[in-house]
């Protein structure tokens, strides 16, 4: 029996542990971090929480007799995929990680790419009056000195309480989005600019597909750069690579 631990955070995570589920001699666990509120719940095992650093995966590892690691966080879940990078290392079991394309700029797209959000922050700074910020609750207070622009601001769970946020409305909502859904936005609130994180995968593309048809600018935010390691595109690719790891195994 094969152990594997699916770190999660998107759908592709729970997309993946539903379909491992399915698979005779194998035993996934999820881990979630924990960070909304009413996550996507995946089938079976699942543990919340961090696991406190490098030293703190590699005990887990060790202490669960986990035999594969596979990440399949968020693209911008950069430490964590280090820590799982450097954790696997030190045990000496095999890393795949399932990262999802990046969305392209196309012809119609009117984007302004910048390497993190304090980047994006500047760029909105004298260019925009009414932004539609995309990029979850963990850094909204990065744009919260812009006090002579609006903000409608788009996340899952609403920030905390000490969190000081820009002016404007926080709207709390999980995609997927409709573009018939994202182009009545950019319209009711007379939205000039998106700031988004180049996430990839169809739950939120629509908002760029409604900038493009509505001539609306868009910061993206450039994706961090991942560690080296094995990698696949989707989540069939991840499980034909589980399968090849469950016959070298037996």
């Amino acid at each position: 029996m094969l152990r594997v631990l699916i770190i999660g955070g998107i759908g592709d995570a729970v997309e993946l542990a539903a379909k491992v589920a399915n698979i005779p001699g194998i035993e996934a666990i999820s881990s979630l971090a924990g960070r909304t509120r009413e996550p996507a719940t995946p089938v079976g095992n699942v543990r919340i929480g961090g696991f406190g650093g490098v030293a703190g995966l590699v005990t887990y590892l060790r202490e669960m007799q986990i035999d594969i690691l596979i990440d399949a966080t968020h693209p911008f879940a950069n430490q964590i995929s280090e820590n799982a990078a450097a954790a696997t290392q030190e045990v000496g079991i095999p890393r795949l990680m399932v990262i999802r394309p990046a969305w392209e700029k196309l012809k119609d797209d009117y984007w302004l790419e910048v390497e993190n959000n304090l980047a994006a922050a500047a760029v909105l700074a004298n260019q925009a009056n009414r932004v539609f910020l995309t990029i979850g609750r963990q850094e909204i207070a990065t744009f919260a000195h812009l006090q002579e622009i609006w903000f409608l601001m788009r996340m899952i769970d609403p920030p905390n309480a000490d969190v000081v946020v820009p002016p404007g409305l926080i709207l709390c909502d999980r995609g997927p989005f409709s573009l018939e859904n994202e182009q009545e936005i950019l319209l009711k609130y007379n939205i000039d600019t998106i700031v988004s994180k180049n996430s990839g995968g169809s739950a939120t593309y629509p908002k760029i597909i409604a900038a493009r048809k509505l001539g609306i600018k868009v910061v993206m935010v450039n994706r961090p750069p991942v560690p080296p390691g094995e990698q696949v595109a989707d989540v069939e690719s991840a499980v034909q690579w589980l399968l090849k790891q469950l016959i070298i195994d037996s």
